[in-house]
């Protein structure tokens, strides 16, 4: 399955070369011209010869994932976040490191041994490690090296009613939508790009967007929704299973009324559900697209994804393929002539 594909393979920011090379293997039938840039963002050109707006698609390849830092003398490896993780979520978590995929066990000292004061504070980076069961600096050596990566080792995998989990939807899930999308056909200049560092603050997408120079960006991302009991409805900024979101402000946004506008209307002709991101925090690579060259008109649709940047990701397949549904729409919308510059 695509999405099992793409959620499993390995890529954090900045190394972006496993996924890049699954998502081209996908796409290497499709597109006119297919080329990476600098930085690495894979780029397809569709139907540009074709009258109408040119529009870039957008979704980053990269995940959350961690750098070793340092080996210690027991073969312990120390390491720093590479994107926004939150280290109270880490203890005990499986981990691949390094180009073997190595397996590995981020962990800490046991509850057992720590002061009644420790265990009033959450742990912090620097208590924590990444255990590949070597039992020196010299063993662990034969197999990491400072500067390696470490990804969760979480399987893709679907749960419960229409719901599916995994370590990277934020936004591999993103990258599915954009290739079911390249396999169909639009009266339309489009350029599809799957972005790198988009986790480590938006590098990739101003690049291309002055590469390409569009008149329309759409970004296709994995979003914050915290929809669980308890939540306050204002708190809740997206809901699982009730469609994709089109973001209104965000840390780097604020999104174009009129073209948001004309989504949504789109959605309700072709009965899509479409909800509002509700809260401000957080970006998406139209933070970097938006403000490139002249201004570009963007817009951004989101799939919720329940503990985004954490090890266990969770979205609806609803969300998901109505998602797909959604970009086509808009997409032939603009085919048609229904939204002007």
């Amino acid at each position: 399955m695509l999405l099992k594909k793409l959620t499993e393979a390995f890529g954090p920011s900045g190394f972006e070369d496993e996924i890049r090379q699954v998502i081209y293997e996908e796409i290497k039938s499709y597109g006119d011209s297919i080329y990476t840039d600098a930085l690495g963002t894979l780029i397809v050109e569709t139907n540009l010869e074709a009258k109408g707006p040119k529009l870039l698609v957008v979704a980053h390849m990269d995940e959350v994932g961690f750098m070793i830092v340092d080996i210690n003398d027991y073969g312990l490896l120390r390491f720093r976040p590479l994107g926004g993780v939150d280290p109270r979520i880490l203890v005990s978590k499986p981990v691949l490191v390094g180009p073997n995929r190595l397996y590995g066990v981020i962990g800490s000292k046991a509850v057992h041994l720590q002061e009644p004061e420790e265990r009033e504070h959450p742990l912090q980076l620097q208590q924590l490690y990444i255990d590949i069961g070597a039992h020196s600096r010299e063993e662990a050596e034969k197999y990491v090296t400072v500067g390696d990566l470490a990804v969760f080792a979480t399987k893709y995998e679907e749960v419960g009613d229409r719901r599916a989990k995994s370590k990277s939807f934020d936004d591999r899930v993103g990258c599915a939508v954009l290739i079911e999308t390249l396999k169909k056909k639009f009266n339309l200049p489009i350029v599809y790009a799957f972005t790198v560092q988009e986790e480590t603050g938006l590098r990739g997408a101003g690049p291309v967007a002055y590469r390409v120079k569009p008149d329309l960006a759409i970004v296709i991302e994995g979003t914050v929704c915290f929809d669980v009991v308890e939540t306050p409805s204002h708190g809740q900024s997206t809901i699982q299973g009730a469609g994709p979101a089109l973001s209104v402000v965000d840390s780097k946004t604020i999104g174009h009324r009129t073209f948001r506008e004309h989504i949504l209307e789109v959605g309700a002709q072709e009965g899509i559900p479409v909800q509002l991101r509700r809260t401000i925090g957080g970006a998406n690579d139209i933070g970097a697209i938006h403000l490139t060259g002249m201004g570009i008109v963007s817009a951004a649709i989101s799939v919720p994804t329940r503990y985004i940047h954490a090890p266990s990701q969770m979205i609806s397949l609803d969300d998901f393929f109505n998602t797909v549904r959604l970009l086509e729409a808009v997409l032939r919308s603009i085919e048609q002539g229904g939204f002007s510059i």
